[in-house]
């Protein structure tokens, strides 16, 4: 296959992630189906797409023209075959747990056609973590996007082992057409690139927070106004979701027994109440809901 060959993609999850990743991929052209579990899920998904689209128009970024083709590419569905069937291009942006994603894929590899790119989102598990649950491991991917997607630049493509040339090409390709800055993992690590780093300073910033040495406002007043962060540690936690934080500590400690990896007790704490930050309306800070 051929960049110029994708015409359709199948996102696989409604939730914060995915539907910014479906609704860029509509913006950009692309005949775009979501799924979910979650019957909620997918309708916040449609809510969201049918208040960001016109919000677009009206601060001049989109014609209604543009708005109007951009919704007409993106369905919502309940079933998993009815998004992946025709796909060119797959991008998977379930829960972080291994087991359902190796499931998903297993599933989606009977429903797709011979030449469709499975790809994760994933921003922890590697993809040769994911590959042999199928029969096409070279057409199986990382690709990922950063919180908000919409908004962030970067997209980490790792090239497992057992990724193809062609595939990582075409995966890069589809990052620039969707006016993203890939970066290219020649090699796989737990966490990837960035994540590595920003993991490194989080770690950090709960440690000071549980010795008392400084609340979580000034610690991030400290990484904005000292560091030159464009937001700090815990509102960026807040962003990019509490429960994914915990899921991914957990993982972390049971891969590798490394109880540094753990979640911090407060985190835990928020993670028990439903606080998961923006998407719930409350995590270290207060938002109001979309």
């Amino acid at each position: 296959m051929k960049i110029e060959d994708l015409k359709t993609i199948g996102v696989i999850g409604a939730g914060n992630m995915g539907h910014q990743i479906s609704t860029l991929c509509a913006m950009h052209g692309y005949k775009t189906t979501v799924t979910d579990v979650s019957q909620e899920t997918l309708k916040n998904a449609e809510k969201f797409v049918d208040t960001y689209l016109p919000g677009r128009v009206e601060k001049g970024r989109l014609t209604r023209e543009q708005a109007d083709q951009a919704r007409a590419n993106i369905a919502f569905t309940g079933r998993l075959e009815d998004a992946v069937k025709d796909a060119d291009f797959v991008i998977e942006a379930a829960v972080e747990v291994l087991d359902i994603k190796r499931r998903l894929f297993a599933d989606m590899d009977a429903m797709v056609s011979d030449h469709t790119i499975l790809a994760t989102n994933s921003s922890a598990l590697v993809s040769s973590k994911i590959a042999d649950a199928t029969q096409r491991p070279d057409r199986v991917v990382n690709m990922h996007f950063f919180n908000p997607a919409l908004v962030m630049k970067l997209v980490e493509v790792v090239q497992g082992p057992h990724v193809s040339d062609e595939t990582t090409q075409i995966t890069i390709e589809l990052c620039h057409r969707l006016d993203k800055v890939p970066v290219h993992l020649k090699k796989e690590v737990d966490g990837f690139l960035l994540n590595r780093i920003f993991a490194a300073i989080f770690r950090e910033a709960s440690w000071m927070l549980e010795m008392g040495v400084a609340g979580h406002e000034d610690i991030d007043k400290a990484c904005v106004y000292g560091a030159g962060h464009p937001m700090g540690p815990f509102r960026l936690n807040d962003l990019t979701g509490i429960d994914l934080s915990y899921t991914m500590g957990m993982e972390a400690f049971k891969r590798t027994g490394d109880r540094s990896l753990l979640p911090s007790p407060k985190l835990v704490e928020h993670y028990g109440r439903g606080e998961y930050g923006q998407k719930t309306g409350k995590g270290w800070y207060g938002f109001k809901k979309w």
